[in-house]
């Protein structure tokens, strides 16, 4: 939520956290920060859980192509009843049309702000559709499934072995630049998220309107709240020699420490937010960029999410009412980045379990495999579709099959890459990060400043 509903006093937050240990922690934060170079860069991750249909997200308007997309769409195809498609065109007259739900954030295409990139997947390497069909070439496994491909597409890892995420391991490889900082470096504020977890950074997780004020703990006499103030703590800080019980309880206390800070004035973001589930998530982020001064930290990854996007029925309006809330929320975003002086130091991307089959089924569509992705920040080199756009024919080059489930032109690895170089992460390093790089030409997909 944009406030929270029952602020803490210093004194509470004292006797409810253990005041001494995180006094100290906050106080070494800010000494840190003092000393910190003036540099800061965020990634921002927004997960289109279920797998958002790219298909019906960008529409190519040339006649041939569009004629194909109406041949392959059928029913599904746009614009239909929700509004007409909104017209972006790239530097060498090539027209688009965006969905319509995107009408928040379409006037940063002609800003330079706003990208999409075509035609993106999980692939272990490049894979044509003869070579698929022939089953030759190596592929993810479980393709179309929708609980291995967020793990696959959170881990940048072709398999369900990944057991970090791209995010935090891209964290991992520039930590240095956040000093001694023991500030969170990778947040999920819509729970936990494979994304967010690494090998070195400290990571947390944290849901908007989060309350500090533990229940239960409102006690009369004084002295029996204390003491179970002090019993929760104690709890937290017990080593048990269980890892699991160990890494909830470091989960707790800093997510607990996260809080503090973010009930604070200093945490307010003047920019109005949608009261959504995802502008509220966007609207936490914000407030915790605000503290980079206080955090001392250079480098932060976050992970957003917004569910829904497995849309077999009732597509059309679904579809355009959940990117409407995409839209509203990332527009928002960007205006918050602007209030804070930060909009070329932070990148929001989507990514998505899959994309879908360009054939509908019914009144929706199912499990695909490219997906178009958004691009949206200061440092985007907007106004371009970046990747190659697909082939829409059914059964074509670009189809796995005979319902357009197209194979990937552009490999999550390039995509990945792109923003960890910009992040900060060396070349060298970029193999540890992703780690099917070296099967894929291009490294770097030019869509950054």
């Amino acid at each position: 939520m944009a406030t929270f509903q029952h602020p803490i006093s210093r004194r509470q937050l004292l006797g409810g956290l253990g005041g001494a240990a995180l006094l100290a922690r906050l106080g070494r934060i800010n000494a840190l920060a003092q000393n910190s170079p003036p540099d800061y860069k965020a990634l921002v991750c927004v997960f289109l859980t279920g797998g958002n249909d790219g298909h019906n997200t960008v529409v190519p308007l040339t006649q041939a192509q569009f004629d194909a997309y109406q041949a392959a769409r059928g029913s599904l195809a746009l614009p239909d009843n929700n509004g007409a498609l909104l017209p972006v065109e790239t530097p060498d007259g090539t027209p688009y049309g965006l969905n319509p739900g995107l009408t928040a954030i379409h006037p940063l295409w002609a800003q330079g702000h706003l990208a999409v990139l075509a035609n993106t997947g999980m692939l272990v390497q490049p894979v044509t559709r003869p070579q698929f069909l022939a089953n030759s070439a190596p592929v993810p496994t479980n393709l179309f499934s929708h609980s291995d491909q967020i793990q696959q597409m959170q881990s940048g890892i072709p398999s369900t072995s990944g057991s970090s995420g791209w995010g935090a391991r891209a964290a991992d490889r520039v930590n240095t630049l956040n000093g001694t900082s023991t500030f969170p470096a990778s947040i999920s504020v819509t729970g936990p998220s494979l994304f967010c977890t690494g090998q070195i950074v400290q990571s947390a997780s944290l849901l908007p309107g989060f309350n500090l004020d533990p229940s239960g703990l409102q006690l009369w006499p004084q002295s029996a709240a204390t003491a179970r103030r002090t019993g929760m703590q104690q709890v937290l800080e017990f080593d048990s020699g269980l890892a699991l019980v160990q890494a909830a309880n470091k989960v707790r206390q800093d997510a607990l420490g996260l809080n503090a800070m973010l009930t604070g004035t200093s945490a307010t973001v003047g920019t109005s937010f949608p009261g959504t589930l995802l502008g509220n998530q966007l609207l936490q982020v914000a407030k915790i960029i605000k503290l980079r001064s206080s955090t001392g930290l250079q480098r932060q990854v976050f992970f957003c999410s917004l569910g829904g996007f497995d849309t077999h029925g009732a597509q059309s309006w679904q579809h355009w009412d959940l990117l409407s809330q995409v839209s509203e929320a990332l527009a928002a975003f960007h205006t918050a980045t602007l209030e804070l002086g930060v909009a070329d130091r932070v990148t929001a991307f989507t990514l998505s379990d899959f994309g879908r089959t360009l054939q509908p089924s019914g009144g929706g569509s199912d499990h695909g495999w490219g997906n178009h992705h958004l691009i949206l920040g200061g440092a985007v080199q907007g106004g371009r579709v970046y990747g190659t756009f697909p082939n829409l024919a059914l059964g074509g080059p670009d189809d796995s099959g005979t319902r357009g489930a197209l194979i990937p032109s552009t490999s999550i690895d390039q995509y990945g890459a792109t923003l960890a170089s910009w992040f900060g992460v060396a070349p060298a390093d970029l193999p540890s990060v992703f780690p099917n790089l070296p099967h894929f030409t291009n490294a770097n997909l030019g869509f950054l400043g």
